[in-house]
């Protein structure tokens, strides 16, 4: 099988540019499916860290790279949404959030903050031993006790080193959200309502803002988040209804 992916096809989401050369880096099995960006574009296209894939492999040899914070090796593992990039060395640190159109930008923040990462919730089933397995928008599991309260929809923030919840988000009206797919990818505001569509079609999420027009998508492309996951200036957009001073 071919190491290799046409640009020209490659998904949407992926941060590269399309016409400069015929192929790019084919992106592994592993986490977030298709639109996975392999991590050797992210080191070489994106933050200019390296210009080819010797000068990734040798970095990824060192254990310098963290992804979630573990140590990765593999310069295909793919990178998606909401996931954490800690580069040790240089004391950076990045969150994987959705760009304008869609594509995959990177969002500095600090250590602190990348002790974890958020997921949102697609998948719930009852277990042995009085437990709920949860399944994440990347395809992580995670078992939590029976009587807590996550549903469908939800975002959860989970610890890296030890996959327990440190924070939970609800899926409902007056959330803040981004869309992470769809026309308004990248876009930020809080859920005026969920419109339940009914038969097998997707529910209608109307998302509002206070800085545009608001906008219309399907709940599949809305994850909840929290203001510490975007911008200080977005959040606040999205959230001031008061018209507060700007500083």
């Amino acid at each position: 099988m071919s190491n290799h992916q046409k640009r020209l096809s490659v998904p949407k989401s992926w941060p590269v540019e399309r016409k400069t050369e015929t192929f790019t880096v084919k992106a592994d099995a592993g986490p977030h499916g298709e639109a996975g960006v392999p991590l050797l574009i992210v080191l070489r296209d994106v933050l200019g860290y390296a210009d080819s894939r010797k000068e990734a492999r040798y970095a990824l040899n060192n254990d310098s790279v963290l992804i979630n914070g573990k140590a990765v090796s593999d310069e295909e593992r793919p990178v998606g949404m909401f996931d954490i990039l800690a580069f040790v060395e240089r004391d950076e640190y990045y969150r994987v959030f959705p760009g304008e159109g869609g594509r995959l930008a990177l969002t500095p923040i600090d250590e602190d903050s990348a002790q974890s990462k958020l997921g949102k919730i697609v998948g719930k089933r009852a277990v042995s031993g009085d437990q709920i397995q949860l399944t994440l928008h990347d395809g992580q599991t995670l078992l939590v006790e029976e009587d807590t309260d996550y549903d469908g929809g939800d975002s959860i923030v989970v610890g890296n080193d030890d996959d327990e919840v440190v924070a939970h988000f609800e899926y409902e009206a007056g959330a803040l959200v981004t869309a992470v797919d769809g026309a308004h990818a990248g876009e930020i505001g809080e859920i005026d309502e969920i419109q339940v569509t009914p038969g097998s079609s997707s529910n209608n999420v109307l998302v509002e803002q206070t800085d545009g027009d608001g906008f219309e998508t399907v709940e599949e492309y809305v994850v909840v988040i929290d203001e510490n996951f975007v911008d200080e200036d977005a959040a606040d957009a999205a959230t001031d209804d008061d018209g507060g001073d700007d500083e």
